[in-house]
Order: C-alpha cells, then sequence, then structure tokens
C-alpha cells in the first residue's frame, strides 16, 4: 500500500529522538554457546567451521569450532558503516563503498550468526553499488545478502538495488513509481525508509517541491525503525525545502533533531551548514 501524507506535527513528533552518549568501539566477537568469545578478526571461516587464524583470548592458532557453536556477535557495529551510510545519503557513494568494502569483506565470516554487523553493511553496500551504476557488483552482493538468509528468500534489498539502478531513459515516473512500490507494510523499515527518501530525491530534481517533501517526511514519520542517519539525512532534505518556502521555524526544527543523531558523519557538517543559513 502507499504511504498516506503525514502531517508536518506528526513527523516532527516522530524525530524527537535522543542521540546516544559516545564511547569507544568495542571490536565485534563472536560469541560461543558455553560463553567464550573471540575476536572476529582472528577468525577464518573454512566451510561450516571456524578456524582461529591468530591466537588470542586461550584459543591457539589452528583450532577449529564448528559454526553452529556461535551463539552471536558482541561489539559495536564498525564505526566505517555509519560513515558510509551518512556518505550515501549525501550523494557520495562512491566514498561510501571505498568504507564498506574492508568492512563487508571482514565482517562477511558471521553472516550465518545472529546480530552480525556484516547485514547492514552488505545492504549498505548494495546500495551504494547502484547508485553507482555497478549492476553487475549489486547484483552479487545481492545474491550473497539472499544466500546469508535463506528462510526469507530474495533479500528485499534487491528489489531496491534493481530500482535504483534504473536508468534516466526509463522516465522519471517508472523511477518513482518503482520506489514507492518497495514503501509497504510488509516491506523491512529500513529498505522502505531507503526507498521514500530516494524517491524524495527524484521529486527534488524534478523541482516538485511538496511531492519530495511528502517522500523526505514519509521516511522518519513512518519508518522511524529504519536508521537514525536516515532520519536525519531525510530531516535535513525537508528542512532544506521548508526554508525555499519560508517555513523557516519547522525547518530548524527538522535540522536540530538531525544534529542530535548525526555526530561524527558529514551528516553533522551538512546539518551545521543549513543551520547557520537559517539563522
Amino acid at each position: 500500500m502507499s504511504p498516506s501524507r503525514p502531517s508536518l506535527g506528526l513527523a516532527l513528533f516522530a524525530l524527537a529522538a535522543i542521540a546516544a552518549p559516545v564511547s569507544a568501539e568495542e571490536p565485534a566477537r563472536v560469541v560461543l554457546q558455553n560463553g567464550r568469545s573471540i575476536p572476529v578478526s582472528a577468525l577464518a571461516l573454512q566451510g561450516d567451521k571456524f578456524v582461529v587464524k591468530t591466537a588470542a583470548d586461550g584459543f591457539e592458532a589452528g583450532q577449529a569450532f564448528p559454526l553452529q557453536s556461535a551463539d552471536h556477535i558482541y561489539g559495536d557495529r564498525p564505526a566505517a558503516v555509519n560513515q558510509a551510510v551518512a556518505l550515501l545519503l549525501t550523494d557520495k557513494p562512491k566514498d561510501a563503498r571505498q568504507l564498506l568494502l574492508p568492512v563487508v569483506s571482514e565482517q562477511r565470516i558471521t553472516a550465518r550468526i545472529p546480530g552480525n554487523f556484516w547485514l547492514n553493511a552488505a545492504r549498505a553496500l548494495l546500495v551504494a553499488h547502484a547508485l553507482n551504476g555497478e549492476a553487475a557488483e549489486c547484483a552479487a552482493i545481492g545474491k550473497e545478502i539472499s544466500e546469508a538468509t535463506p528462510a526469507q528468500g530474495i533479500d528485499p534489498f534487491v528489489f531496491l538495488g534493481k530500482a535504483l539502478l534504473m536508468p534516466a531513459s526509463s522516465g522519471f515516473e517508472d523511477r518513482q513509481t518503482a520506489l514507492l512500490d518497495l514503501i509497504t507494510d510488509t516491506q523491512p523499515a529500513d529498505m522502505c525508509a531507503y526507498a521514500s527518501f530516494f524517491r524524495g530525491s527524484l521529486f527534488k530534481k524534478e523541482k516538485k517541491t511538496p511531492e519530495a517533501l511528502e517522500a523526505y517526511l514519509v521516511t522518519p514519520c513512518l519508518y522511524p525503525t529504519g536508521g537514525l542517519l536516515l532520519n536525519a539525512a531525510a530531516e535535513l532534505q525537508a528542512a532544506d525545502l521548508l526554508a525555499v518556502l519560508g517555513r523557516r521555524e519547522e525547518a530548524l526544527i527538522l535540522v536540530k533533531s538531525a544534529l542530535r543523531v548525526s555526530a561524527g558523519t558529514v551528516l553533522a557538517d551538512e546539518a551545521n551548514k543549513l543551520l547557520a543559513n537559517l539563522k
């Protein structure tokens, strides 16, 4: 179903998120069912077994244990992922790809373990490939993601990638409709948020300001769990449009909301620039 038009008041209410405190990044670790854990960087995956590459935390080099003995992943999501997502959403997909490739490579061995950081990074990389027009790479990572999550069949982000890969020659209406078709109650919130954000970008390029504003506000208003940086990017785009419309106070609310969750990324730089222009 198509998203309903959100009121700005409802959108602003949904955006009242509080940024998490900043702390040092703790590298990802594989936690075993017996409670022991080992850094992901110390492991290699050979078939259905983990092999210790580098002795660490009581594990000896060459020691092996089955993949099924891994219970979950513990640690902090690599900071590079947030940086990359922010770059994706500020029209810098090539820079995003460069940050994501090493994360996806290092975390690949954890793809089938609950709580892994690979899946989010791989999906962001798929979006980067699509925005870069890299169809073969987009298809390859989409296949990998789908194989890592077999219960759901083809991963929904595969369809997002196909929509983003549509060339300008496909026509504006077909491109925005392809994205709109992905925004349904049955799809993951993060994919809906991405689809709505990039739909807003299409409208903005066509100078369809009311439609662009609605699409950007759909991202944080209807899909707030899609990602804090997605929310922030959509808020900034909506604020920019509101400023053009002379709705300065509403724009300021959105910019300040974006600043609360985008610290340390290029989105914060964009927010501060817009804030300075609004004052």
